[in-house]
């Protein structure tokens, strides 16, 4: 797997990630209530953060970017 995800690339998903994760636990909204959107929220969490971890995104190979210098 070739690194596809630059620097700020990698921060935004790393911080967005986080935010994702802990938001159904901590922000009482009415969206969260129900079990399977908690579920979705840190699973799409934690790609986010493994996409940031492996500097690698399969989404941006499928369409062509690289936001990493050569």
């Amino acid at each position: 797997m070739k690194p596809n995800v630059g620097t700020i690339d990698r921060g935004v998903r790393l911080l967005l990630g986080v935010i994702v994760i802990i938001a159904p636990f901590v922000s009482g909204m009415a969206l969260f209530a129900s079990p399977t959107a908690t579920v979705i929220s840190v699973l799409v969490g934690l790609v986010l953060i493994g996409t940031s971890a492996m500097r690698f995104c399969p989404m941006y190979r499928l369409l062509g970017i690289q936001t990493c210098r050569v």
